[in-house]
């Protein structure tokens, strides 16, 4: 059996990661999976009560679950686009036994900081997204992100309007074997 893509796409909070897995996913025939999206499928069984908070227990609970559903995927040969905001530590100790599993390529979304926080402003009143702690990293400022840095081919993505580079360079990237890293 060929080897699976894993596509990490990762980057800070209000950095367009999402909407950019779900392209992506889309663009080459595959599923997304979202830590978030796993989260507030927790948030749904957890109940209304349910406050979320840097570092709560069901972001602590989604961790492992995460890397485990994409460890299954991978193990039957399916390409899989993985997003979460998580830092470099946490993504190599995530990642780090999936390796032999699969072809990696890493994407970092960038975003301009306002437009990172009007984003998360926007999340914070929407009551389909009550896993995300938005509020409260609004109220913290953004932070010295922590990218991806595991031996494998980057692309920097730009997602403040729209894709820079565009949707199907990226999908080339995910693809081919380009320099090991074209950002900065």
């Amino acid at each position: 059996m060929a080897s699976p893509t894993l596509v990490v796409v990762s980057g800070p909070p209000g950095s367009g990661k999402t909407q950019l897995a779900h392209a992506l996913a889309a663009a080459i025939g595959c599923p997304a999976i979202c830590r978030d999206e796993i989260k507030e499928g927790m948030v749904h069984a957890e109940g209304p009560d349910f406050r979320p908070s840097v570092g709560d227990a069901l972001t602590v609970r989604t961790f492992p679950l995460f890397f485990e559903v994409l460890r299954v995927l991978l193990t039957n040969g399916v390409t899989v686009v993985a997003e979460a905001a998580f830092q470099d530590r946490r993504w190599r100790e995530g990642l780090t036994p999936l390796l032999p599993l699969a072809r990696l390529r890493l994407i970092h979304c960038t975003v301009d900081a306002g437009v990172a926080r009007e984003r998360m402003l926007r999340r914070a009143s929407d009551p389909t997204r009550a896993a995300h702690a938005d509020a409260q990293w609004v109220a913290a400022g953004m932070s010295t992100f922590e990218r991806v840095s595991l031996p494998a081919p980057s692309l920097v993505v730009d997602t403040t309007n729209g894709y820079v580079p565009d949707l199907g360079a990226i999908v080339s990237f995910v693809g081919g074997d380009p320099p090991r890293d074209t950002g900065t």
